[in-house]
C-alpha cells in the first residue's frame, strides 16, 4: 500500500471544478461545480459563475474532463482483496477506501449466503459502518434462493423464506439492512416480502426457477407491500437482481421471470440491475434492455467481489473459493460466474461503448440506484445542495479526481 492510499483525504473546502457535465440525463459542454465544504454549491455553465468572488481550489483536470456525479452501486461484494461478506470493520474500511477512491462514492455492501452466524455477523458489521457514512446500508443476497438458480451461492446454505430468521437479520441490521434477494417460487415467499416490506427493505427478485406469473405477482405484492408502508416514487417499487443471471433465459414458450420483469421496469414498476461488465452479459443484450424498458428504469451495478482492481488470482466470495481468469470470476466449485471484477465507472464506460448514450447511462449509475434507496435528495446528480459527490473522467472515461462529500481522495 502506497503512502498515497493510507494519505487522510483533505478537509473539506471551496472547490471548483470544470469541465463538461453529465447529470440528470443531460450533457452540458463548457460547465462548472463548485463545492463548499461537503455541499454543491454551484453546478452549471462556467459562465454563469464568478469564480473570482466564490474563490476556492480549481482542481486541475485535462482539456475535455467529462464530470459526473458520484457512482451509486446498490449490489458490490468488495474489492481490492477485501471480501464484504467475511470481512472485519477494518478489512471493510480499506475496500470502501478503495470503493470510493475509484468513483462509486455511495454503495450498499452485498452480503451472500453463509451460515446464520456469518450473515448476523455482517450486517451488524457494516451496520457500525454505515453509522459513519461509509456505506448507504446492506444487501443481503440470500439465503432464501432457488437451488436450481444459485450461481455462486453456496447451496449449503440456502434456505426456504423464514419470517424469523429475516426479522432476527433486520434487527441485527438496526435499519440499515435497505435490499434482500429472494425467490418467489419458494414456500413462504410472499410471508417474507411482506415482512420485508412492513420494515422497508426493498425485495430484490432473483436467483429464481419461476414462472412469468409467479415473477408477476411477487412484484405486485411488493410494490403493494412498499405503498403500505407509505414508500414511493422509485422506493416504492421492487427491484431485480442482476437480469438475466442466476434466473431461467426467456423462451419464446416458457418466458419466465426475464419477460415479467421487463414488462414490469418498462412501465415504472420494477427498477432492473444489470451487470455492464462485458461478462455478464453480451454488449447487444444491455443495449437491447435500455432500448426496452428506459434508462430511467436500470440500475447498473458491479456485482464485483474482492478481485475487482486487482489481477488474476484465486479469492473468496463469502465461503466459496473463486479463481480470476481473464478478469473472470469463476466459483472453482462448479464454475458458475462469481460476481465482478470491474469498478462501477467501467461498467459505464462498457455500457457506452455497447451504444447507450453516456448521459443515461450515468443516470442509471447514479440517480436512478438514489432513489431505489431513497435518497434523492442527498446524493446521484449534480444539482445545488446535494452532497459534494463528483466523479472527473477525462474525455475517455479514465478516471481523473474523484470528491466525496466534499474531499478530494486522494488518486487510486
Amino acid at each position: 500500500m502506497t503512502s498515497a492510499e493510507t494519505r487522510a483525504p483533505e478537509a473539506p473546502a471551496r472547490l471548483i471544478l470544470r469541465g463538461t457535465i453529465v447529470s440528470d440525463g443531460v450533457t452540458l459542454g463548457d460547465g462548472l461545480v463548485a463545492v463548499e465544504d461537503d455541499r454543491i454549491e454551484y453546478a452549471g455553465p462556467a459562465d454563469e459563475f464568478d469564480s473570482a468572488e466564490f474563490g476556492g481550489t480549481e482542481v486541475p483536470l485535462p482539456e475535455g474532463a467529462r464530470l459526473l456525479p458520484g457512482l451509486v452501486d446498490l449490489h458490490c461484494h468488495g474489492a481490492d482483496g477485501v471480501d464484504f461478506p467475511s470481512s472485519d470493520e477494518d478489512e471493510a474500511r480499506r475496500g470502501l477506501a478503495f470503493l470510493h477512491r475509484r468513483g462509486t462514492t455511495t454503495l450498499l455492501a452485498s452480503l451472500v449466503t453463509a451460515s446464520k452466524d456469518e450473515l448476523l455477523r455482517g450486517v451488524a458489521v457494516f451496520s457500525k459502518l454505515d453509522g459513519e457514512g461509509l456505506v448507504a446500508g446492506v444487501h443481503a443476497e440470500g439465503p432464501f434462493l432457488s437451488h436450481t438458480r444459485c450461481g455462486a451461492q453456496n447451496p449449503a446454505f440456502l434456505l426456504e423464506p423464514d419470517v424469523d430468521f429475516a426479522m432476527e437479520l433486520i434487527e441485527a441490521a438496526e435499519g440499515t439492512l435497505a435490499t434482500m434477494t429472494y425467490a418467489p417460487e419458494l414456500p413462504g415467499a410472499s410471508d417474507l416480502v411482506d415482512l420485508l416490506t412492513a420494515h422497508g427493505v426493498t425485495p430484490s427478485l432473483g436467483h429464481t426457477d419461476c414462472d412469468d406469473a409467479t415473477a408477476e405477482a411477487s412484484l405486485e405484492r411488493a410494490r403493494d407491500g412498499l405503498a403500505a408502508a407509505g414508500f414511493d416514487g422509485a422506493e416504492g417499487i421492487p427491484t431485480v437482481t442482476h437480469l438475466f443471471n442466476g434466473m431461467p433465459p426467456l423462451h419464446h414458450r416458457s418466458p419466465g421471470p426475464v419477460a415479467a420483469c421487463l414488462r414490469a421496469a418498462a412501465a415504472g414498476m420494477a427498477v432492473i440491475e444489470l451487470v455492464a461488465d462485458g461478462v455478464h452479459l453480451a454488449p447487444a443484450m444491455v443495449r437491447t434492455v435500455f432500448e426496452l424498458v428506459g434508462f430511467g428504469n436500470i440500475a447498473l451495478v458491479t456485482d464485483s467481489m474482492a478481485a475487482a482492481g486487482l489481477s488474476d488470482g484465486h479469492y473468496m466470495l463469502g465461503p466459496s473459493p473463486v479463481t480470476v481468469a481473464g478478469g473472470v470470476a469463476t466459483l472453482d466449485a462448479t464454475g458458475s460466474i462469481a460476481g465482478g471484477t470491474a469498478t462501477l465507472l467501467d461498467v459505464v464506460a462498457r455500457t457506452a461503448a455497447a451504444g447507450v448514450p453516456l448521459a443515461e447511462a450515468v443516470v442509471s449509475a447514479t440517480a436512478v440506484p438514489a432513489g431505489v434507496l431513497g435518497r434523492s435528495d442527498e446524493f446521484g446528480s449534480l444539482r445545488r445542495g446535494l452532497r459534494a459527490d463528483i466523479v472527473a473522467t477525462d474525455a475517455d472515461l479514465r478516471l481523473v479526481a474523484v470528491v466525496r462529500a466534499g474531499r478530494l481522495l486522494p488518486s487510486a
